[in-house]
């Protein structure tokens, strides 16, 4: 059986995943069709990660409208983040960009619209890692030592191109490199290992409230692909690339799940 410190180190690495995701913004080239088709790939991936990783263990501990107050809950805190992110950047720049774009050309991401995308995102994922780390030591404290090991490598897959989504906004609005690897590997690094030796010491008491946490993870994932995701992979017209990448993404994710659930 893993022990608190093997549950710890487990969930750190799967956490920390966020990092290798913005190392890959040092050597991905600077080009719109390729970055809007990794960014319609990561969502397919992150919607696979919450459709599998997240609502199906959530329906199946609890009550449908026990997650679906969950999902509500997720998406409000997310859209309270953004609101509360677009104040303090409007403070700091002395302007603002509208929430809500008319019809019309795609208009370039500002700097600080940029910086608004990453830290938003970047809170959502803090939010996703929490009920993710509570399960794995959950999982690790009942003797499921398969179990805790598969979802954290579910984890991981999942936080490499999070990360990816965190970093690159605030690397292409001219935070330095080594700044934004830092600030994305803290949104994993820091809450999942927490959350997991939680999970691991008050294993008993957490039964009914871990399907509560997971719609509140899979509702602030979901609003900040529909919020952020899908309509900054659509910024340049590449929308049949960034259909297929989503695709791709969501299969893997598809394989992923049946690998780790054999």
């Amino acid at each position: 059986m893993a022990t608190f410190g093997d549950v710890l180190i487990i969930s750190f690495l799967a956490g920390a995943a966020t990092g290798v995701g913005a190392l890959a913004t040092l050597v991905v080239p600077n080009n719109d069709r390729l970055i809007d088709a990794l960014t319609g790939f990561t969502t397919g991936i992150v919607v696979g990660a919450v459709l599998f990783s997240l609502f199906v263990p959530a329906l199946e501990l609890g009550s449908p409208p026990t997650v679906v107050a969950g999902v509500l809950v997720g998406a409000a805190l997310v859209l309270g983040v953004n609101r509360s992110v677009l104040r303090v950047l409007a403070r700091h720049a002395g302007r603002d960009r509208p929430a809500t774009l008319p019809p019309g050309p795609a208009v370039p991401a500002t700097p600080m619209e940029l910086n608004r995308r990453s830290l938003l995102t970047g809170a959502a994922v803090a939010v996703n890692n929490v009920p993710e780390g509570l399960a794995i030591g959950v999982a690790f404290a009942s003797g499921l030592d398969q179990v805790g090991l598969a979802l954290a490598i579910a984890v991981g897959i999942q936080n490499v191109p999070d990360g990816f989504l965190v970093a690159l906004p605030a690397i292409r609005a001219g935070v330095a490199p080594r700044r934004a690897l830092l600030y994305t590997g803290l949104t994993g690094g820091v809450p999942e290992p927490l959350a997991a030796a939680l999970g691991y010491v008050v294993v008993s008491d957490l039964g009914p409230v871990f399907p509560l946490a997971a719609g509140i993870a899979a509702g602030a994932m979901l609003s900040v692909v529909f919020r952020e995701l899908v309509p900054s992979s659509l910024d340049h017209g590449y929308a049949d690339t960034v259909t297929v990448a989503f695709l791709l993404g969501f299969s893997t994710m598809i394989l992923v799940s049946e690998a780790l659930a054999g």
